[in-house]
């Protein structure tokens, strides 16, 4: 009963903090990820997502569905999903059309999380220019609430998966104070999601790949 109570809570608090937004179905909340042009794998370890919904079922009181919903940025229901996911491991193009819709989704309350699989670095600030031409990345710091939303992360970003040695770095864009776009580098945060077998990550780095995927959605759901 709680449960619900609390489902019900989230519901209401996200139509009134989305405004525009419409109503997320069944009033369960799910991530929706983002197809792009350019050729990169948006597209790859499909049962990541799934994989953290499960886990933030268990974990928290919100009321999570099964799967994530596949969008583009010209999608009509885009305002239908408070968080878009972005990864991939190459080249990402946004067309001036599709740079102006994620602008407006942004600035009207929506979040993207951007996790670099790899290889997609200058491709994704590239694209990101064109949607904040004025807006630079910042480092956020590890004070910063997205480390300390459900899970205590004392010190940023967890590594899951090591490329080439270098630290792991969570960086942002903000508009009017707000947190809009969270960039996940040399981390590779959604590597941890999928089953085990996948990657060949033990249960403890899996672990901290989904508590930090937990608090992400949590940080987005209350800001």
């Amino acid at each position: 009963m709680k449960k619900r109570l609390y489902a019900i809570l989230i519901y209401i608090c996200l139509v009134l903090l989305f405004g525009e937004f419409t109503v997320i179905a069944q009033g369960k909340f799910t991530i929706a990820r983002l197809k792009y042009r350019g050729g990169g794998d948006w597209y790859n370890d499909p049962n990541a997502i799934p994989n953290l919904l499960e886990f933030i079922g268990k974990e928290t009181l919100i009321e999570v569905a099964e799967d994530e919903k596949k969008i583009n940025l010209l999608s009509e229901n885009l305002f239908s999903y408070p968080m878009l996911f972005l990864t991939g491991h190459g080249k990402i193009y946004f067309t001036n059309e599709e740079a102006d819709r994620l602008k407006t989704y942004l600035e009207n309350g929506g979040f993207l999380y951007a996790d670099d699989d790899y290889g997609m670095d200058k491709y994704f600030r590239s694209e990101i220019k064109k949607v904040f031409p004025n807006k630079d990345f910042v480092e956020i710091p590890f004070s910063h609430p997205i480390y300390h939303s459900h899970f205590e992360f004392e010190s940023g970003l967890p590594k899951i998966h090591e490329h080439d040695g270098e630290r792991p770095r969570g960086y942002g864009i903000f508009h009017e104070g707000r947190l809009v776009v969270y960039y996940t580098y040399s981390s590779n945060i959604s590597d941890g999601w999928p089953d085990s077998s996948v990657h060949g990550n033990p249960e403890e780095v899996r672990l901290k790949a989904l508590r930090m995927g937990t608090n992400i959605v949590v940080y987005v759901l209350n800001n």
